[in-house]
């Protein structure tokens, strides 16, 4: 064991603060990585605040962090796949048991005994595991991804998350050239919708309530935006749309939607309302539309994805904050004031 720096949140209530964490010796088969940006999801948030208890209750303390990359300094044993000096990133899974159908299929982050990045059990140390903002992290290979050298490092952590939580839906429906796309919601998820959208060489048409965002749907890549805040707007497109990602998390209408698909078309949800969403069975029985949802995808994809975005220089767009900003993040996430991800520079980490 090894202590390393981290920020933690000891409560619900408690702002994350500064103290250290065991991390495990690398076995055999692990990677030790240095550290060098986290991205800042919106579940690091729950997860903080305890929102998710009915069904994910929060073990504290809490180190939050699953958009990981940085640089590894310790290899084991048996570790094939990385040398020191690699630059690598780790994203929502560090471990699944690997017997059961979904592991064997390639499909871990279905896999039941799957383990979070942090907060889940940590069958090395007897406690929880302890997620990336901090100095330092132990991850078995087999959940630790090869980044592309081009890259920019703090634009590339968010896409440990709100990339492949947007790539593995779309690669799923086969969005490419001559189909029509939809995003609903330009924010961290919408963003790299717009972005992978426009990079298959789709028509990319951009759902939000925000006027002024609307340039910069354009600038992403959108060849269209609807401001849904008139319901006129959306009329000229019903019945047009391949495919459509819903990555609202608010009580939104879904049949606005549902009537804007062809036949056969489908709408998939990575957005995560609080309360269920209310489908009108006629929107989906004529046309035979459908209604799925997604989350992530598997080391296979997320390995697939950031080689794509190597070849095609694709990012997340992010703001940079040092980590003593961290409870501010938090404050202006829930405000929606972040265009489009936080990532925090933990070279921070090492200032008094």
């Amino acid at each position: 064991m090894f202590q390393a720096k981290a920020y933690a949140a000891a409560s619900a209530s408690s702002p994350l603060a500064l103290t250290t964490i065991p991390r495990r010796d690398a076995t055999p088969h692990d990677v030790q990585i240095e550290i060098l940006f986290c991205g800042i999801c919106h579940s690091d948030l729950h997860a903080a605040r305890d929102e998710w208890n009915r069904f994910m209750p929060t073990v504290y303390p809490i180190v939050p962090g699953h958009e990981i990359v940085g640089r590894v300094t310790k290899v084991g044993s048996a570790v094939t796949k990385f040398r020191v000096g690699d630059l690598a990133a780790v994203g929502c899974l560090v471990d699944s048991d690997g017997t059961c159908a979904a592991c064997k299929a390639g499909h871990e982050h279905f896999c039941m005994n799957a383990t979070f990045t942090y907060n889940g059990p940590d069958k090395h140390t007897g406690g929880v595991t302890y997620g990336g903002y901090s100095d330092a992290v132990v991850v078995d290979q087999r959940f630790v991804l090869k980044v592309p050298k081009n890259l920019d490092l703090a634009g590339t952590a968010p896409l440990l998350c709100a990339g492949i939580t947007t790539w593995s839906p779309m690669r799923q429906h086969k969005v490419g050239k001559g189909k029509k796309v939809g995003v609903v919601g330009l924010g961290g998820l919408g963003h790299m919708g717009v972005k992978f959208g426009r990079a298959f060489g789709a028509h990319v048409v951009v759902f939000t309530t925000s006027p002024g965002k609307a340039a910069d749907a354009r600038r992403l890549g959108a060849d269209e935006v609807v401001v849904t805040k008139d319901p006129a707007q959306l009329l000229p497109h019903a019945g047009t749309f391949d495919f459509i990602l819903d990555t609202v998390s608010a009580d939104h209408d879904l049949n606005a939607y549902l009537n804007l698909l062809r036949p056969f078309g489908n709408l998939t949800l990575v957005g995560a309302p609080a309360k269920p969403l209310a489908v009108d069975s006629f929107a989906v029985i004529f046309g035979r539309r459908s209604v799925s949802g997604s989350n992530i995808g598997s080391i296979a994809e997320t390995q697939e994805m950031l080689d794509f975005c190597g070849q095609h220089g694709i990012t997340a767009d992010v703001e940079v904050i040092p980590i003593q900003r961290l409870n501010e993040a938090y404050e202006r996430l829930l405000k929606s004031d972040v265009r489009y991800r936080f990532c925090i520079d933990m070279a921070s980490l090492q200032r008094p």
